[in-house]
């Protein structure tokens, strides 16, 4: 760190500090679908195990990042759920992220502040409206937001994300007085995807956004009205099972009858593809929430529960193996480690070091994607003839 002064502080994370209706988190879903805000009041967020595995690893990032400040912190190892080599690695390269933006930031500023876990209050914008930063940092000229995303199912940008906008709101509103802030940096840090994804833009386009499409959608959001829309945002919905705007959304495919794709034409055969996986995923949830309602009581006509299928198993893992060595057998197989867990065992670096030249990644399996996918496309037998 050098000799210079860095000013940190670390604030609560949000779950401390109640619920906020217009949350940073959920923004991209209100903004894109204004009345789902109060329709989801009305159902209950059951959680998930990803999402406890998330909350595991921004405890572990949140040590790191005091530990690598010189912060007064307490290692939470010992009570996370999920900490493996994997969190470990990924919560030290976000705290070494974090540093060469303090770094950066020294250079126009002597003693940047550094905040973790802050509160951000935007409710100037947005009634009500709070969030937790991850960690923000405030110099001459710039302001700086990075937000860790433990998940690796989907790709996360920093680019037009309204969640990284609105902490980077909030900052302002602590800091811009006291600041010559005229650029803010937002940046996504998902190391399970190899993702960085940054974003720089002026802090009155940044304003602009906030008093031209915020404020009247966070109004609508507030106050229950708006028009209901239904698309990509409605993965995280607490309603998605039952909105009837996401059913009839998916059940315009109906209008095909499901017919064999030799009597579509190609360019009805592309607007299946388009909403194909959110066809499927939106079958999921209602299957899941129908199953729910059933085990409480709800009766389906034509439906019944039932016990499902499953796999033996062994009631003690330790007794088989000795009854079977006994026997004069022997229990066990020798086998390799698996890749997945050959890395997980030596950690990803140690994995690299060791085992360089060992391991080959094989081209993957044709898989149609929408065009906005960042994969480069494949030379198919067609384009290799002409």
């Amino acid at each position: 760190m050098g000799t210079q002064k860095v000013n940190c502080a670390a604030g609560t994370r949000e779950a401390g500090l109640g619920h906020a209706l217009l949350s940073a988190s959920s923004s991209h879903r209100w903004l894109a679908c204004p009345p789902s805000a109060r329709l989801c009041e009305n159902y209950e967020d059951t959680g998930s195990e990803y999402a406890q595995q998330g909350t595991d690893a921004h405890s572990l990032c949140e040590h790191k990042l005091k530990q690598s400040l010189g912060m007064e912190t307490k290692d939470p190892k010992e009570s996370l759920a999920f900490y493996d080599e994997e969190m470990e690695e990924c919560a030290s390269g976000y705290a070494e992220y974090v540093l060469s933006l303090v770094e950066e930031a020294k250079k126009s500023c002597k003693d940047p502040v550094v905040l973790i876990e802050q509160k951000l209050d935007f409710s100037r914008f947005v009634k009500d409206g709070f969030g937790t930063g991850d960690c923000v940092i405030i110099a001459d000229g710039t302001l700086y937001i990075i937000d860790y995303k433990h998940g690796k199912g989907v790709e996360v940008t920093a680019v037009g994300n309204p969640q990284m906008m609105l902490y980077a709101l909030g900052a302002l509103e602590l800091f811009d007085g006291i600041y010559d802030i005229d650029t803010v940096r937002m940046a996504i840090y998902q190391p399970r995807r190899e993702n960085v994804s940054v974003c720089v833009m002026a802090k009155d386009d940044l304003l602009q956004w906030a008093y031209n499409d915020l404020i009247a959608k966070a109004k609508l959001a507030y106050d229950g009205e708006g028009k209901f829309n239904a698309g990509e945002h409605c993965r995280f919905c607490k309603a998605k099972a039952v909105c009837r705007k996401r059913a009839e959304y998916n059940l315009e495919l109906a209008r095909y009858d499901f017919e064999m794709p030799a009597t579509l034409e190609d360019d009805e055969i592309a607007a299946i593809l388009i909403k194909a996986d959110e066809l499927a995923a939106w079958a999921a949830d209602v299957k899941e929430f129908a199953l729910q309602q059933a085990l409480s009581g709800v009766k389906y006509d034509g439906f019944k529960i039932v016990e499902g299928r499953s796999n033996r198993k062994y009631t003690d893992e330790d007794a088989v193996a000795d009854t079977v060595k006994k026997a004069g057998y022997d229990p066990y197989e020798p086998k390799l480690l698996g890749i997945t867990a050959m890395e997980k065992l030596l950690g990803k670096k140690k994995f690299a070091e060791i085992l360089k030249g060992l391991v080959e990644k094989p081209q993957g399996k044709p898989a149609l994607v929408p065009e906005s996918d960042k994969r480069p496309p494949m030379n198919t037998a067609a384009e290799d003839f002409k």
